[in-house]
Order: C-alpha cells, then structure tokens, then sequence
C-alpha cells in the first residue's frame, strides 16, 4: 500500500531537520510509521527526544512528543537550535 501524500510530506520535513541535527553533532533516526525522529546527544545516549511533523491550519509544524510545538517545518534549522538547546539544558 503507498503511502499517503500527507506521509510524504511529513517524512520530507522530517528528514529536512535530521540534516540539520546532524550539522549540530545530534544523532537523528527517522521512525518510519508513524513518521518521527529519535533524537539523541551521542554523547549520552540516554538522553534522547521524539520529534514529530503535524499540519495545521497555519502550516506544517514540528513537535515536541509532549504536543508541544517545536516550530515551523518550513525553518528546520530554528527547529534545530530549539532542540539543541532543549537537550543541552537537559544534559
């Protein structure tokens, strides 16, 4: 069975900020179904995050595994530094 366009997009989004965490020295692993990241500081494998990519009447954003909004999808690397900086705070 293909899959939807929705899972297109989700997963291009997706795969645009694992670029972008990788840049950044993060570990990013794309979960096929549902599309998300495992994010992780390689350094502590412990300390990882779920990242996710929603469409909302405003756009596509991507999210915390909380439900809270990491940022738009069409800037993966302010999203990125979000993450960064969530992570770094929790190291």
């Amino acid at each position: 069975m293909p899959a939807k366009p929705r899972e297109h997009t989700r997963t291009y989004f997706l795969a645009k900020l694992a670029e972008e965490l990788e840049q950044r020295g993060l570990t990013a692993t794309l979960r096929s179904y549902p599309p998300a990241l495992r994010i992780s500081d390689p350094d502590t494998i412990l300390l990882a995050e779920t990242v996710d990519c929603v469409p909302l009447s405003e756009g596509w954003f991507y999210r915390w595994s909380w439900g809270e909004l990491v940022g738009l999808a069409d800037d993966p690397a302010l999203a990125a530094e979000r993450i960064v900086h969530v992570l770094a705070a929790r190291h």
